[in-house]
């Protein structure tokens, strides 16, 4: 197939585009950048230029395409509501022109919007379209599409990681350095779900080759990782102490991250494995944390 990858160059999208490549499919990336144009070229892709910016001028790049993989995200997360938005208006503009075919459409969104909301971990089947976290919005316009006939399908991300970046973490371990300590919010009890950006890309893949209309996948390796597991292994990188901060003192400490820092964002994923027979083998998440460099300032 010809596939137009958003994110192309980004942190999960440029391992997408290898795995992509290798299935057999043709890609168009979307950057936007010369660079980036330059990078997907010497990768064995097209580019297509633009940006999140732009949703009418990603749909021209998807137009020729038989499907759509869209991985691009603005994590500026201070801007959090209204990137979710922004995000919203790019998914519909997408979805547009695969209306009156079955040319897939894959979508990303949180598993946190597949949590019961009983204490259970998050699950795939569960959409529930009043959910607080904003990125329900990537969601509720995937709903519209669906609901209009277009073939998509979610993929739910957890914390993403390698050696180099970690999702939500990344920010949290820049935060650590800006204020001495590593911190956490009671106990360090709540726990995230995580997944090695090598096993997110191959469900990608995937998902799209099963190309099921209203499917949600959950990229989840590890159920949960525990936050105080989490701030040990980094306080030891940084060589900074590790501190307990109350509810109370978490929002002045975090300022953004606090709506994350206490979260239980804890997701199951039977049921993508057994339907798409996705077998994470990455390494866990404390494993990559013990192995980063940490005298390199991430941006």
């Amino acid at each position: 197939m010809r596939v137009f990858l958003t994110g192309a160059t980004g942190f999960i999208g440029s391992r997408i585009l290898p795995e992509l490549l290798a299935a057999g499919h043709e890609v168009i990336g979307l950057t936007r950048s010369k660079a980036g144009a330059d990078a997907l070229a010497a990768a064995g892709a097209s580019a297509h230029l633009g940006t999140l910016e732009d949703p009418n001028g990603l749909a021209d790049g998807a137009r020729s395409a038989d499907a759509i993989i869209h991985t691009a995200f603005d994590h500026d997360f201070t801007n959090f509501v209204a990137n979710c938005e922004k995000d919203r208006g790019v998914i519909a503009a997408l979805g547009s022109v695969l209306k009156g075919s079955d040319r897939p459409l894959l979508i990303t969104s949180g598993v946190g919007i597949g949590d019961p909301g009983d204490g259970r971990p998050a699950r795939e089947d569960v959409f529930d379209a009043h959910h607080f976290n904003p990125r329900i919005a990537s969601e509720l316009a995937g709903q519209a599409l669906l609901e209009a006939g277009v073939n998509l399908s979610v993929v739910r991300l957890p914390q993403v990681h390698d050696t180099f970046k970690q999702g939500l973490i990344s920010p949290y371990i820049g935060m650590a350095r800006e204020k001495g300590v590593v911190a956490y919010v009671g106990q360090g009890a709540n726990r995230w779900a995580a997944g090695h950006v090598r096993d997110v890309a191959k469900l990608y893949v995937l998902a799209l080759d099963r190309a099921e209309a209203g499917a949600r996948y959950h990229a989840v390796a590890e159920e949960g990782v525990a936050a105080r597991d989490i701030a040990e292994v980094v306080a030891a990188g940084l060589d900074l102490p590790v501190v307990s901060l109350s509810p109370d003192e978490a929002a002045p400490h975090f300022g953004w991250f606090a709506m994350f820092a206490g979260a239980d964002i804890v997701a199951s994923s039977a049921q993508t494995r057994e339907k798409l027979d996705w077998v994470p083998t990455g390494p866990s998440l404390i494993e990559d944390l013990r192995q980063m460099d940490y005298s390199v300032k991430k941006a």
